[in-house]
């Protein structure tokens, strides 16, 4: 079994980025999905075998790729979200994620917290730990163990 810690669309807060690092420690990934890449330094640093950052359109660092990642069989696909245009529909997002052979896809940008499924694709947004469009922040805690993946949005107890 593996897990994984998602957030994104930090924009600058690395308080709530600090309160989070005690799970960054007890995990087996961790995933920033851009628009806050710079507040992710020292954890990269801490943990350069297990850190993914993706460049966001407010990313403003040199250019960070996209991601495909193997967990346990399972493939996953993520990014910034913006290339294909998710507060406009996730379309585009899910025929990337499996022209790339993913089962699931991680995404940004649209600072909404949201698990849904398109065509058997699953899609995991962590919501926006600074500027959220709901109440309070929000990321993901991701499980995969074998051909089994669970997504649980946690908010406001990062706060």
């Amino acid at each position: 079994m593996k897990t994984l810690v998602i957030l994104s669309d930090t924009h600058g807060h690395r308080e709530g980025i600090e309160k989070l690092r005690g799970l960054f420690a007890e995990n087996s990934c961790i995933i920033h999905l851009g628009d806050g890449a710079a507040d992710m330094r020292e954890i990269s640093a801490e943990y350069p075998d297990k850190t993914y950052v993706c460049q966001g359109n407010c990313d403003f660092y040199p250019a960070l790729p996209e991601y495909e990642l193997d967990v346990e069989g399972v493939r996953i696909f993520f990014c910034h979200g913006h290339k294909y245009r998710v507060k406009s529909g996730l379309s585009r997002l899910a025929e990337e994620a499996k022209r790339r052979g993913c089962r699931v896809a991680l995404y940004g940008h649209t600072h909404r917290a949201l698990i849904s499924e398109e065509n058997g694709l699953l899609l995991v947004n962590p919501g926006s730990l600074r500027y959220p469009a709901g109440e309070g922040g929000s990321y993901c805690y991701l499980t995969v163990s074998g051909e089994k993946v669970v997504p649980v949005l946690v908010g406001e107890s990062v706060f």
